[in-house]
């Protein structure tokens, strides 16, 4: 992603006006300069400017090699934050996707200007790019932007937006597009560094060698000095005034008290309710760990310095692991890895780092006007019964073949060993489930759920064993009698019942209402069986769902039934709008959120919802907190993560800037006075008062 950078119309007209003769406008709506051809359809122009609509093209020749910043005038007239997509062809052909560089910029609401969104720009030895791997971006800010097209036969340049919802499509408008001379621009010096220069290019603690920020760690030395400033800090601010032990309002009214967190809805908004019958809002962090900052070194050993010979004492930073992560190193084929973040605590804290990083977490927790240790944290802190937690199961059975990369295989719920196994985890957490402090439990993790019939479909591509697709064969036996009558309904050619079940596709005349009709069979047995599992292990515990990422109306209204708290993870600017499905009443909580920036920190990627620098990402935590806490449905938001993810990414590449403290668990001070601002006075806002 892209750093944005905005100027005020006034600045804007003065940078235009002493721009150089060597800038290419590329559109223009009030001079017609331009070869527009809209994605959707013709769009007039309506106060100079061109509503975006569903996509602007513009076709041309251009040698962009020496303009590689576009600068684009235009207007968001929505309430919505909108990511503008700029994308680059080299070819005429629609399909040429593999010469296509994409860049994004966001447009808050209501803002209007110029944004700039830089190119990628050209290395002196740009052999180094292709030894840069594993990593969601790179130093160069060349990784996931497509393939870079021929700059100088720029054949096609498009507009669009990315992420967002429909109403904000009719919002954003362009009124001019240019390329802006970049021939004297200077570039960092590690830009033209040649491989030997550059590599290693990751210092001993995790940070990237070659640039400069504020907290910057150099030595151990410095590690020390930050540990002593945060204590000071943390003295000055212990934690909100008119708490109980659990964090619920204690200078709130006093409800029933049952021992076991609870929902209940009061004055027209739902809240969480604590053991000692206190109103509680779930402010909260996930992966709350000494281990956030793992990252593989297969392949990649060149990229750091200092790593630790096999008898170092550092060397048991290559075996420790991240509890609910390590499944998936092993899962991607990962070796060899390295943690960094455990590491610089080891540096800062010393001999028993781990009990003394546990207890300063809780103290962190409570001083930053958080309460909640929100799922995939590390046991040994989360077991001290100090702040409270939410705990996390996965669902593991056959599975059905996916039909896209996710987490894991979607579990057959048909299955005998998907209630055995769930009863066998449940049992595995029985000191946590039975927990005072264990607020509830979330049962898996972004399912891929896909449209309202494509589970169906997957229990039709797999093997005859299968108990979902033995079920469904039933049920359309059942319907059609014989193979002959559901040939003529699907379209199929099945030579007998066994043919349906030893097959793996899909008939292209598959009826849909027989394929919903069992996708919505398939979502119900999964939230019940679940659910009936989660209670009699725990009948106290909240069952809050799996943390939505994608969802359709199937498996919304399935959720609804079965869950005591519905829950998604939701990216965006905030929450104000959200709600549970049409004509229900449920409680929500927020399993993830966060923003990041690179321009003053040493990240390379700054999240997946983006900030120029660190005091608009403060203030864009602060508008989402607080947007929940007037939402009357949402309980609590859940910001991910702790700390940030280790420089050079964790198995899948992820290395965003998201974390409370860096990768030398130094806290971000700007994020922590956002974290305070709201957190102290969170039930104050809740109740209007």
């Amino acid at each position: 992603m892209k750093k944005k950078f905005y100027w005020t119309l006034a600045g804007m007209a003065a940078a235009l006006q002493f721009a150089s003769a060597e800038d290419i406008v590329i559109f223009d709506a009030a001079s017609k300069t331009n070869t527009l051809q809209d994605t959707a359809a013709a769009h007039p122009a309506e106060g100079g400017f061109v509503p975006l609509g569903s996509g602007l093209e513009f076709k041309g020749n251009w040698d962009l090699s020496q303009n590689r910043n576009i600068a684009v005038e235009l207007e968001n007239t929505g309430m919505e934050r909108s990511c503008l997509q700029l994308s680059l062809f080299d070819d005429d052909a629609k399909k040429a996707r593999e010469r296509n560089a994409y860049m994004r910029v966001n447009i808050d609401p209501n803002e209007k200007g110029v944004f700039l969104i830089p190119i990628p720009k050209p290395l002196a030895h740009p052999e180094i790019l292709d030894k840069m791997k594993g990593m969601r971006n790179d130093p160069f800010d060349r990784c996931n932007r497509g393939a870079l097209p021929d700059l100088s036969k720029v054949k096609r340049i498009s507009l669009s937006i990315a992420w967002t919802n429909r109403d904000a499509l009719r919002k954003v408008s362009v009124r001019k597009v240019t390329a802006l001379d970049t021939s004297k621009e200077k570039l960092p010096e590690y830009f033209n560094m040649t491989p030997d220069e550059f590599f290693p290019f990751i210092d001993k603690y995790g940070q990237f060698k070659f640039k400069e920020w504020p907290d910057k760690i150099r030595s151990d030395a410095d590690l020390k000095k930050a540990a002593a400033l945060e204590a000071e800090d943390l003295a000055a601010h212990a934690e909100p005034s008119g708490r109980d032990k659990f964090g619920g309002w204690a200078d709130g009214p006093q409800l029933k008290a049952t021992g076991r967190f609870r929902v209940e809805k009061l004055d027209g908004k739902w809240w969480m309710v604590d053991p000692e019958g206190r109103l509680y809002w779930s402010h909260g962090v996930v992966r709350v760990t000494p281990s956030s900052g793992i990252t593989p070194l297969d392949g990649r050993k060149s990229y750091f310095e200092g790593l630790p010979s096999a008898d170092d004492k550092f060397a048991i930073f290559y075996s420790t692991k991240d509890e609910l992560l390590a499944p998936y190193y092993d899962q991607e084929g990962i070796k060899e890895t390295f943690d960094f973040s455990a590491a610089n605590i080891f540096r800062k804290y010393g001999d028993n780092w781990r009990a003394k990083y546990a207890e300063l977490a809780h103290k962190r927790l409570k001083s930053w006007g958080l309460n909640t240790i929100a799922n995939s944290s590390d046991r040994q802190i989360f077991m001290m019964r100090q702040t409270p937690y939410i705990d996390r199961i996965e669902t593991r059975a056959p599975s059905f073949k996916p039909f896209s990369r996710q987490w894991w295989p979607f579990a057959d719920p048909f299955s005998e060993e998907f209630r055995k196994n769930l009863r066998t985890r449940l049992e595995q957490e029985k000191a946590s489930v039975s927990d005072p402090w264990c607020i509830g439990l979330f049962v898996d993790n972004e399912i891929q759920w896909g449209d309202t019939a494509d589970l169906a479909k997957a229990a039709l591509r797999t093997s005859g064993n299968c108990a979902a697709k033995l079920k469904f064969a039933e049920e359309l036996k059942a319907k059609y009698k014989t193979v002959g009558a559901l040939n003529s309904a699907w379209k199929s050619d099945y030579a007998d019942w066994n043919d349906l079940l030893n097959r793996g596709e899909v008939p292209e005349g598959a009826d849909k209402k027989d394929l919903e009709k069992f996708n919505s069979e398939i979502v119900d047995k999964y939230f019940k069986t679940v659910r009936e599992e989660v209670k009699r292990a725990a009948p106290d515990i909240l069952y809050m769902g799996c943390r939505f990422a994608g969802v359709n109306k199937t498996v919304l209204d399935a959720a609804v039934k079965y869950c005591d708290v519905m829950s998604f993870n939701i990216y965006a600017d905030n929450i104000a709008r959200l709600t549970p499905p049409k004509g229900a009443d449920k409680p929500i909580i927020i399993g993830e959120f966060h923003f990041g920036a690179t321009s003053d920190t040493g990240k390379f990627h700054p999240s997946l919802v983006m900030c120029k620098n660190q005091k608009e990402r403060a203030k864009s935590y602060a508008e989402y907190v607080e947007s929940a806490l007037r939402n009357p449905y949402v309980i609590g938001t859940h910001w991910h993560q702790f700390s940030d993810q280790a420089t050079t990414g964790r198995f899948d590449g992820e290395n965003f800037q998201v974390g409370f403290t860096d990768i030398c668990d130094t806290p971000y001070p700007d994020t922590i006075a956002a974290l305070r601002k709201v957190g102290y006075d969170m039930y104050k806002t809740r109740s209007g008062k």
